[in-house]
């Protein structure tokens, strides 16, 4: 089958690699219909991530349809059409128990390596490498899909493809920030980031009963593009002292809930601190300029939430903020089987609209261009969405 594959750093290819085949009884195979870009994928694509080697297929968000199915799995049949959850869970552990999928105990296919970098291993994810605990990717024509009667989701007839696709990671992402950020009635909430993650954050927001949801970015298209489909209120960074028009717009107190969705892909440092931690090789670590300006801007006792993805330790983090502030810090990667489902059902009434952030769509054959667009964010794009069957 046709797949986009790492090829280097900043250079990827479109190869042909095996057909997928099922391994488990609970495996299903997923001709891949749409597969969406992320952020996430930036470190990966520029090599700044241990153990990705040239032939590792990219890309974590997909929708498709079923090809084939494992003799024990019972919620799908060939030919349904299904939104998969990017993290991959057991559904049987007690941490997928507790409807935090992301930080399943068995899922990761290398529990030693990320043990050895954060302390405890957690769940596997599509377009990660393997020795990082990931499952080849769904930029492709077919995915093994484990654990599926867990993680995949069927897709009820009114969403389209193109709106399912971000049920697989951006909206659950944007959903938990929320949520997890406790956002409630008459709050003010502030978000760093006009991706597609930070725009379905404002959403979720709203949804939850936010009186006013503040958008920051400095790509003018962006904030144009949120308040048009959220009702955001948004603010330039490039043009405004962000701290104190937060304060200015919150009665004085500052944000309740102040919820990054940036990362470190667009942080201002050089993630390399997992690499420097699991090769030896000192580098300068993340510096969490997003994280830093949430903590200071937001109000005594409020919360902070870390949707960006970061990879090990960051430098000049503003812990006595958080300490002398009284703040919540939270954080973590989405756990989409808690929340996909509902996500669906919002998706199928119409009240939540996600198709805008496609703004590119290419033929799997143009991946490595598509890329390209998302990395610089040029031409307006805000997410590059690919179809094989072109």
């Amino acid at each position: 089958m046709r797949a986009l594959c790492w090829e280097g750093v900043d250079s990827l290819a479109v190869r042909q690699v095996p057909d997928p085949e099922l391994r488990n009884a609970h495996d299903m195979i997923v001709r891949v219909r749409r597969s969406a870009t992320c952020g996430a994928d930036l470190p990966l694509l520029g090599g700044r991530l241990p153990f990705v080697a040239a032939g590792d297929v990219l890309g974590h968000e997909f929708v498709g349809e079923v090809a084939e199915v494992g003799p024990e799995v019972r919620r799908h049949r060939v030919g349904d059409r299904v939104v998969v959850s990017a993290a991959v869970a057991c559904g049987s552990c007690w941490y997928c128990r507790q409807g935090l999928h992301s930080c399943c105990d068995n899922s990761g296919t290398a529990p030693a390596v990320t043990e050895s970098a954060w302390g405890q291993p957690t769940a596997g994810c599509y377009g990660q490498p393997g020795a990082m605990g990931g499952f080849a990717g769904s930029h492709a024509e077919y995915v093994r899909v484990p654990y599926a009667d867990v993680g995949a989701f069927t897709v009820p007839d009114p969403v389209s493809d193109d709106r399912a696709v971000f049920a697989s990671d951006a909206a659950p992402a944007g959903w938990m920030g929320a949520e997890l950020g406790e956002v409630g009635r008459g709050d003010v909430v502030a978000v760093w980031g006009a991706g597609a993650v930070g725009q379905l954050t404002a959403q979720a927001a709203t949804l939850l009963g936010a009186d006013r949801v503040i958008v920051i970015d400095r790509h003018p298209e962006r904030l144009a593009m949120a308040e048009r489909h959220t009702g955001a209120e948004t603010l330039n960074y490039e043009l405004t002292d962000i701290p104190a028009e937060l304060r200015e717009r919150s009665g004085g107190r500052g944000p309740d809930v102040c919820v990054e969705a940036v990362g470190a892909a667009d942080g201002g440092g050089t993630p390399a601190s997992l690499a420097a931690r699991l090769t030896g090789h000192r580098g300068d670590g993340e510096d969490p300029l997003a994280v830093r300006e949430a903590v200071h801007a937001c109000r005594k006792g409020g919360t902070v939430f870390v949707s960006g993805t970061f990879t090990g330790f960051v430098h000049t983090f503003p812990l006595g903020a958080v300490m002398n502030k009284g703040l919540t810090l939270r954080s973590a990667r989405q756990h989409g089987q808690r929340w996909i489902p509902m996500l669906l059902d919002r998706m199928a009434r119409d009240e939540l609209r996600t198709e805008h952030l496609a703004t590119h769509r290419f033929p799997l054959e143009q991946g490595p261009a598509g890329y390209a667009l998302f990395r610089d964010r040029a031409d307006g794009c805000v997410r590059t969405v690919f179809n094989p069957e072109g």
